[in-house]
C-alpha cells in the first residue's frame, strides 16, 4: 500500500496544485474520483493489464470517461498511461483529497454510535472535535449496537473510545493486573 502512496504521490501533488492555479479544486476532484472509479472495476482492470500500447489505453479510458475529463484531465491520464502507472489512479485520488483537506483545513471525524444521534448531539461532537483539531471536521456517522451505549471518536491521528464495550474491556484489563 504505501509503495502506491509513493507512486501516487506526484500526481497528485501536480494535480493539486495545478488544480489549486486554476482554481478548479472541486473540477479535479470529480475528474479524478470519477477516473478512479473506473480504474477500480475488475474489467477495466483486466483491460489495463493487456498488452495494448499507452496510446491506446489512454485513448479507452479517455473515451470512456467521455465529458468527465476536461483537456488537462485527459493529459493526466495520458502521462500516466505513458509511465504505466493507470492503475493507481484510486491512490492518486485518495492523496489528491487529501492535500484537499489539508488546503481547506477540514478532517473527517467517524462517529461510532450505539443509538442514532440527534442533531444536537452531532453538533456538539463536531464543535468539540473542531476546538480540539483546530480545524473544520466532516462527521461520519454509523451505528454499532454492541457498543452498547456511547460513542467512538476516529480521526487519523486518535481515538476516543467513550462507549460501554470500551469501559468494560478497560475494567477488565485493569482487574486483571
Amino acid at each position: 500500500m504505501s509503495e502506491l502512496t509513493t507512486i501516487a504521490r506526484p500526481y497528485a501533488k501536480a494535480a493539486f496544485d495545478f488544480a489549486i492555479e486554476q482554481n478548479a479544486v472541486e473540477k479535479w476532484a470529480t475528474m479524478l474520483h470519477f477516473s478512479s472509479e473506473l480504474v477500480k472495476d475488475e474489467t477495466m482492470q483486466t483491460f489495463l493489464k493487456s498488452a495494448l500500447s499507452a496510446n491506446k489505453l489512454a485513448d479507452a479510458v479517455i473515451s470512456i470517461c467521455g465529458e468527465q475529463l476536461d483537456q488537462y484531465g485527459q493529459n493526466l491520464i495520458r502521462l500516466m498511461a505513458e509511465n504505466k502507472r493507470l492503475e493507481v489512479l484510486p491512490a492518486v485520488y485518495q492523496t489528491f483529497q487529501s492535500y484537499v483537506e489539508e488546503h481547506q483545513k477540514t478532517t473527517e471525524v467517524q462517529v461510532i454510535s450505539a443509538q442514532p444521534l440527534n442533531a444536537t448531539q452531532e453538533q456538539k461532537i463536531a464543535a468539540a472535535m473542531e476546538k480540539r483539531l483546530a480545524r473544520k471536521v466532516k462527521l461520519n456517522c454509523s451505528l454499532d449496537s454492541s457498543l452498547i451505549a456511547g460513542v467512538i471518536i476516529r480521526t487519523d491521528d486518535f481515538v476516543i473510545d467513550g462507549s460501554s464495550r470500551g469501559q468494560l474491556t478497560r475494567l477488565a484489563n485493569e482487574l486483571q493486573l
